[in-house]
């Protein structure tokens, strides 16, 4: 355990740090929900926090930490959207200069953010172009400091107060869902469980098409994939990181899986029942909660939503079952 990159120590430093800057985001409950999943549901509303994700409170702890020297230079960051958009707004804040290594691909809504934010974009390919290569180049070149999606102790301890945060607000769970892309989330929310409720089963969830992480789970290693295809664009990664992997594999009882499907209709149930915007991504853990219902019968379950952050007008296209 002592090998661990981050401590529940870390994460109780991360709250205090982002404590007035970041949301305390609410938990939405929903009797249809709890009826449809045979248990009893706590959503923590992650799509309501600054900059529609979770990924505002990892950003702002790793660079409230940054030296004068660092924030004289600025910081850069590869991210599909969520994680730009907290960088570029925490960046905004703490008056330190972002650039975003961005695919061309990127949701359109969440590119004028990071722009709206000030930060800098630069695009490049998902499919054809490494994006830590791209990025590694402007910390050689012009001598910013990377701050990567999920790979990252600072960012994984300031995911966690996730987790803290819900439960301080509901107590103890039987069962925390957690989505999965890259781990930083996930290894955040473990460790708070762990520490806390030791009893608690923490289940990561993926897409179908990008179980990487339920295959390295399995394997003891890391498993590396092709670009997975799917909604869920924040989780189109195609490895967990060298941080994230050891302390979900030490602390996690499992990884599912769910469909681009039953994503698909846990975000129309959000956007028709409780009158919420979830992004594909954001449903994950939904999702896991409405078809694994054995492991979750009459438990207290506690499901993040990671995110909301999808255009208007692909959030019409999927629900007409376009694209």
């Amino acid at each position: 355990m002592n090998s661990l990159s981050i401590h529940y120590g870390d994460i109780l430093q991360a709250q205090r740090r982002i404590d007035g800057v970041a949301h305390l985001t609410p938990v939405l409950r929903s009797r249809t929900a709890d009826e449809l999943a045979g248990a009893q549901l706590h959503f923590k509303g992650e799509h309501l926090q600054r900059a529609g994700a979770f990924k505002f409170r990892g950003a702002f702890n790793a660079l409230s930490q940054f030296s004068s020297e660092q924030r004289a230079r600025g910081v850069v960051t590869f991210s599909s959207g969520n994680h730009a958009q907290a960088i570029a707004l925490a960046a905004k804040l703490l008056s330190i200069r972002a650039t975003i290594v961005m695919p061309q691909d990127a949701p359109a809504i969440k590119v004028a953010a990071t722009y709206g934010y000030g930060a800098a974009i630069k695009f490049y390919d998902r499919y054809t172009q490494d994006r830590e290569s791209i990025s590694q180049a402007w910390v050689r070149d012009q001598g910013l400091t990377l701050v990567p999606p999920y790979d990252h102790p600072q960012v994984m301890a300031g995911q966690g107060t996730v987790a803290k945060e819900l439960f301080d607000q509901v107590g103890e769970l039987d069962v925390l869902l957690v989505p999965l892309g890259g781990g930083g989330l996930l290894s955040g929310c473990a460790t708070v469980a762990r520490n806390l409720y030791p009893a608690c089963r923490v289940i990561g969830v993926e897409p179908e098409a990008g179980n990487d992480g339920q295959r390295s789970l399995q394997s003891g290693e890391i498993v590396r994939i092709p670009v997975p295809v799917t909604i869920a664009d924040g989780a189109q990664t195609q490895h967990l990181g060298q941080h994230t992997f050891p302390i979900i594999q030490q602390l996690c009882d499992e990884i599912v899986t769910v469909s681009d499907a039953q994503l698909l209709a846990a975000m129309k149930f959000f956007a028709e029942r409780m009158k919420i915007l979830v992004e594909p991504t954001g449903c994950l853990a939904a999702a896991a909660a409405f078809n694994h219902k054995s492991a979750m019968a009459g438990r207290r379950v506690g499901i993040v939503l990671s995110g909301g952050n999808i255009d208007l007008s692909r959030f019409a296209q999927l629900s007409a079952g376009v694209g």
